[in-house]
């Protein structure tokens, strides 16, 4: 057994769920290694996609993916991919090949361990033979118990090394963090003294939903996520929805009344806060998190918990006494919430014209046409407000988000990763034209898989953000190209195409949708929205 063929074994024994990959010399054998021990592999056409592939994986499935690459350029083709999933904190492994130590005049050598760590993500190596249980384990232990992105580096002559008899045990996991008795009284006493509070859930609450809605049930708070973490309280009478820029005006009116906003393993960024506008100036902030180093990284806090989210809910609960308070529960907020809870319940201007239909109406018409059972991946872009605002989905698991490194053209491939770590859920990719084109060698890898994913691209012919956020008085001609038909793009892949200008062209969507098999592409024409909702403030951090 060599060093390739161990890495495949002891990562399929530990547990991975996926790999993905575009395999060169450098990582064909620890590609086999991976397959022959039984983990999936679906090779991509670009190592950027693959790497998107992972990231979408790792997000909604309890096992990790695997990314492996070719040395080099294999890896600096990956470097954006990972750089996304470091950034959004995905437990993922990536296995690159290394030159040798030898091999210094290699045109593939690089500096991967300093290129890896650039972008955020971990790394790390296997150096021997010996070593080469610890080091993976090591590796797989910090990707899955402490949810970060990490590249391990195998050189091709250590690959190539034989390994005697070794055994491994699985790491255990960690116990939870549990809050200090003085953190979890004063919460509490926060909570008792509150009459309107909300509790906004990140990504490090994903799993946590029913002990955080236990707590809001006794002390009477509202429920809202941060866009990650979107659909984690689905169902729930005092269910905002999303936080921030995505916020419907009614959600955004509730979270400003509140005198106490708790966040959930939610960093209280500038994107779920509306850069701190969306809080009224006098409410009292709370931040829990297992990370010592988030607590009030963001913003100032009033109380930081160090501590697990179903740990430190449950603790709380249980120092809050028997009796339930309303708080912000209010039978007139519940009907409100009925009547004008999500934007596709909120009136707005129709922009559509005879041949561009307005965002807003596409998108309600697709929320209303597709199963409600659903994996949604977002793309970067201006139009990306539209989808993770209408388009609903049934929990936290259904949605993926890919904006930390706000790269555009992630959607399709990480919207394919997605639909894998969830089978039983209709794949759905939103996208703007441009990301569309910039990945659009996955829709190959799409077709191929023969599994129902609905691509809706959104389609103004341009880069819609910068022609929103420099003006008609700049010179656009830059980021404004002439109309594509990628309807005919997606045939020619083996997609099924179909151009949206009207609501009524959605028919052949709505028929695929009731028995959907492979792919479907929208090519939907879209209105000039003159910049879409909250796109102003996110622009104010830049």
């Amino acid at each position: 057994m060599t060093v390739a063929d161990l890495a495949g074994r002891l990562l399929a024994d530990l547990g991975v769920g996926h790999a993905f990959g575009v395999v060169g010399s450098g990582n064909f054998h620890l590609t086999n290694a991976l397959r022959a021990h039984g983990v999936p592999f679906t090779a991509a056409r670009h190592e950027g996609g693959a790497a998107s592939m992972a990231d979408g994986y790792s997000r909604l499935s309890p096992l990790p993916a695997v990314l492996t690459t070719h040395q080099g350029c294999g890896l600096t083709n990956a470097v954006t991919g990972i750089a996304e999933a470091a950034k959004s904190r995905t437990p993922m492994l990536v296995l690159t090949a290394d030159t040798a130590g030898s091999a210094v005049r290699s045109n593939f050598r690089i500096d991967q361990d300093a290129l890896v760590a650039s972008v955020g993500a971990v790394p790390e190596r296997v150096y021997g033979a010996s070593s080469a249980v610890a080091d993976l384990t090591r590796a797989w232990r910090t990707a899955v118990h402490g949810r970060r992105t990490v590249v391990v580096s195998l050189p091709l002559d250590v690959q190539a090394e034989a390994v005697g008899d070794v055994r491994w045990t699985r790491p255990a996991a960690p116990a939870p963090v549990r809050p200090g008795s003085a953190a979890v009284e004063a919460f509490a006493a926060l909570l008792a003294a509150a009459e309107r509070p909300v509790f906004i859930a990140g990504r490090g609450a994903r799993g946590a939903g029913p002990a955080v809605s236990a707590l809001a049930a006794r002390t009477g708070a509202l429920l809202a996520t941060s866009a990650v973490a979107n659909g984690l309280f689905a169902g729930e009478e005092f269910d905002l929805g999303i936080s921030g820029g995505f916020s419907s005006p009614l959600t955004a009116e509730l979270i400003g009344g509140a005198d106490l906003v708790v966040g959930w393993g939610c960093a209280l960024n500038m994107w779920t806060t509306r850069h701190g506008s969306l809080l009224a100036p006098g409410a009292k902030l709370v931040q829990v998190d297992d990370d010592a180093s988030a607590l009030g990284a963001h913003r100032p806090v009033d109380l930081g918990v160090h501590g697990d989210c179903v740990t430190a809910a449950a603790d709380v609960l249980a120092a809050s006494g028997d009796g339930s308070r309303t708080g912000y529960r209010l039978p007139e907020v519940s009907a409100r919430l009925a009547e004008r809870r999500w934007w596709n319940q909120t009136p707005t201007p129709d922009l559509s014209t005879p041949d561009r239909i307005d965002p807003r109406v596409l998108s309600v018409e697709l929320d209303r046409i597709l199963p409600a059972e659903r994996v949604v991946a977002i793309d970067s872009g201006n139009f990306m407000g539209y989808p993770s605002a209408y388009l609903r989905v049934p929990d936290e698991y259904g949605f993926c988000f890919t904006q930390a490194f706000q790269s555009v053209g992630l959607g399709l491939a990480s919207g394919i990763g997605a639909a894998l770590a969830r089978p039983d859920r209709l794949g759905v990719v939103a996208t703007g034209d441009g990301g569309f084109l910039m990945g659009v060698s996955e829709l190959e890898t799409a077709v191929r898989l023969a599994r129902p994913l609905l691509i809706a691209v959104y389609d103004d012919a341009a880069y819609g953000a910068e022609i929103h956020h420099f003006g008609p008085a700049a010179d656009l001609d830059a980021v404004t190209f002439p109309d594509s038909d990628l309807a005919a793009i997606a045939r020619g892949h083996g997609a099924r195409g179909v151009t949206v200008r009207t609501p009524a062209d959605l028919a052949e969507v709505a028929s695929w949708s009731r028995s959907p098999e492979g792919v479907m592409v929208v090519d939907a024409k879209v209105a000039d929205d003159g910049g879409s909702w909250w796109l102003a403030e996110a622009f104010k951090g830049h």
